[in-house]
């Protein structure tokens, strides 16, 4: 006679999983002990407590930064709250077309290493750790409302093509899981593949990216608050033109969440 199937194997239960999850990583931590991006000395994630400390503070520490594009603003000057003052003398002449910019830290030695270790060296761990830091100084950010979704900023296919991934996404997919927002990967797209922003003089920054971006589905822009993901903002016009594009299909606010500003010079 047929022997009857063996009963159907339970999943253990999620107090067990979390046992499991945590000594899985304990074990893979011993066996492949990581070390400190910045300074290099052994830690369990990719920095160390004193860099964390030394690099990013707390959020009272964090440098008082204009509300729209996040350029430092001069000593004693107030950050201002999300309706409130806290803008710089440029986006007060200019008011970009997106309504708030968060950074996580300036762009600048040593953590500029860390951002060019993302972008081409595959470094792809540290997009977990730009979005637990950006996280960390959206939660801080004064009167900041969340977005309804995170739209990182599009790769043109050619140079998609050639590094593998698109940083952006990369940080926006954990940080979209750690703020509980959606994503929306492909919302939008380069209509024409642009020259490198590091390779263009500042003054034409603004008009290599003219009409570089479209939006796939206006559905999901119309009346809704976005949030653009990239790894650094340096002039601001890669940011400024998908704003724009974004409200020309009807997004009723849009905020960048970028981990790295170029100070001024």
């Amino acid at each position: 006679m047929p022997t009857a199937p063996p009963p159907p194997r339970r999943p253990p239960p999620a107090s067990a999983r979390a046992l499991l999850r945590r000594t899985g990583t304990a074990l893979l931590h011993g066996l492949l002990p990581t070390a400190c991006a910045l300074c290099g000395a052994a830690c369990p994630d990719t920095l160390c407590a004193p860099c964390t400390t030394q690099f990013f503070g707390a959020g009272g520490d964090r440098p008082a930064r204009c509300h729209l594009c996040a350029n430092p603003l001069p000593a004693g000057a107030e950050a201002g709250t999300a309706t409130g003052p806290g803008l710089c003398a440029g986006c007060l002449l200019h008011r970009p077309a997106f309504d708030a910019t968060v950074v996580a830290a300036d762009y600048a030695m040593p953590l500029d290493q860390l951002v060019l270790q993302l972008k081409f060296g595959h470094r792809l761990a540290h997009a977990a750790l730009f979005a637990r830091l950006l996280r960390d100084a959206v939660l801080e950010r004064p009167g900041f409302v969340l977005p309804a979704l995170l739209c990182p900023v599009p790769l043109g296919p050619q140079r998609l093509a050639e590094r593998g991934y698109n940083q952006a996404l990369e940080i926006a997919r954990p940080l979209a899981r750690m703020l509980g927002v959606a994503l929306a990967p492909r919302l939008a797209w380069r209509v024409h593949d642009t020259l490198a922003q590091s390779r263009v003089a500042p003054a034409q920054r603004g008009r290599n990216v003219v009409h570089a971006f479209a939006v796939a589905d206006p559905a999901l822009v119309a009346g809704r608050h976005i949030g653009i993901v990239d790894d650094v903002m340096t002039s601001g016009s890669t940011l400024q033109e998908l704003a724009a594009t974004l409200k020309r299909y009807g997004a009723a606010r849009v905020s960048n969440l970028v981990f790295a500003r170029t100070p001024p010079h």
